[in-house]
């Protein structure tokens, strides 16, 4: 696959019966930059990561794969260039079933796999998303579970118990191993992520829809107006009234899933468009981050049987300008002298002089974060017995 937020394969070699595979230089990951983070990213930075990975992920769905293993890990970052990498885990889309019941750290673990479903597709990479969205603005996971029940429980806690309206298929899953769902009502996402503004939770919310079937398709994503600042729009065309407005629809219908799609609302102009933006962040990032990440998987969900019989601004355009030589007025005296001396020395017909070429001169790019602070200590090893862990979550 061949995508500006997709990690590029340089080469395979294989040497002794191993395979080695070479990739594009990263600088680091999204985890790392989190974890020696001082202070929270502000929302163009958020958004400017979740629209570029929204569109690798777009580019992945249609050419007919999901990727099953989206966390922060996987998440490379140079400068403001996120791309989505590791696809040890990626499946087709029209494979058949049964799908591998184990997939992706447990933090962002869709609930259909949680429970056990042996059918599943790429809205488990949207839930994934939203999980990451949410920690990116609060520097926190937002369903830490320490087992698959636990997992569960932290997920009720956070967006409630699901009903037999919003998901009859997970109550069906969920009494085919004895599982019963903890009683809970959830909590406002904007009180566990005052940071984030009123589309990015609404965009939270929907990607955290306990109903696959409900949550927007990367496409549906790209939409929403919570990047409708990533969408360049030229001076000639802005008008008044276009400001409120939302983005432009983007490869609508490119995607499409057996269920019906997710939408938040009508939109201004429906012709399509393939051709996505990116912000520039106008924070600086510091290209030097070399950080070793200790990581440790889960276990395998096939060896976790805790589930049965438990109850429980984007920057304003700039056009590209010349230099052009400020000329003083005892400058101006003495080009007009040179000039006519050379005129005096020209014969007719010694031949055509060479228009001289102009300097191009190459756009400079933009510098990264500083400040850096430990809040993920621990965060991918497994929690042991006999330790005493808090249910905190996001917020």
């Amino acid at each position: 696959m061949n995508h500006p937020n997709i990690v590029k394969l340089k080469e395979v070699v294989r040497e002794n019966d191993f395979l080695y595979f070479v990739f594009e230089y990263m600088d680091c990951n999204l985890y790392q930059l989190m974890k020696d983070r001082a202070k929270l990213f502000s929302e163009s930075e958020v958004r400017n990561w979740c629209f570029q990975v929204f569109q690798g992920l777009a580019y992945i769905h249609r050419r007919g794969y999901f990727h099953r293993d989206l966390k922060p890990e996987n998440l490379l970052v140079s400068q403001d260039i996120i791309k989505i990498a590791d696809f040890g885990l990626a499946r087709e889309i029209n494979s058949q079933p049964p799908f591998t019941e184990y997939v992706s750290t447990r933090w962002y673990r869709a609930p259909e796999i949680l429970l056990q479903s042996p059918i599943y597709g790429p809205a488990v990479d949207m839930w994934a998303m939203g999980a990451i969205m949410a920690e990116l603005f609060s520097l926190r996971p937002l369903f830490p579970g320490s087992s698959e029940a636990d997992e569960i429980y932290k997920i009720c806690s956070v967006i409630g118990t699901p009903s037999k309206r919003e998901w009859a298929q997970g109550l069906q899953l969920a009494s085919a191993i004895n599982y019963q769902f903890p009683q809970i009502a959830g909590v406002d996402l904007a009180l566990l992520i005052p940071s984030a503004s009123e589309d990015a939770i609404s965009l939270i919310t929907s990607l955290c829809s306990w109903d696959p079937c409900k949550r927007p398709t990367a496409v549906d994503a790209l939409q929403h107006p919570f990047f409708q600042s990533c969408f360049y729009v030229p001076p000639s065309l802005r008008t008044k009234t276009a400001v409120a407005k939302t983005p432009p629809a983007v490869m609508r219908g490119a995607l499409e899933q057996k269920c019906d799609k997710w939408s938040f609302g009508s939109l201004p102009n429906p012709k399509p468009s393939s051709n996505f933006s990116t912000v520039t962040s106008k924070v600086p990032i510091n290209t030097g981050v070399q950080r070793r990440l200790d990581m440790n998987y889960q276990e395998p969900m096939g060896s976790d049987k805790s589930l049965k019989g438990s109850v429980n601004q984007q920057p304003k355009y700039r056009p590209p300008v010349r230099n052009v030589p400020m000329v003083g007025s005892g400058v101006t005296t003495r080009a007009i002298s040179d000039a006519a001396e050379k005129l005096a020395n020209v014969s007719i017909g010694s031949g055509r002089g060479r228009p001289t070429k102009q300097p191009v001169f190459k756009p400079m790019k933009a510098g990264g974060w500083h400040g850096q602070h430990d809040l993920f200590h621990g965060r991918s090893q497994e929690l042991l017995p006999g330790r005493s862990y808090s249910r905190k979550v996001a917020g």
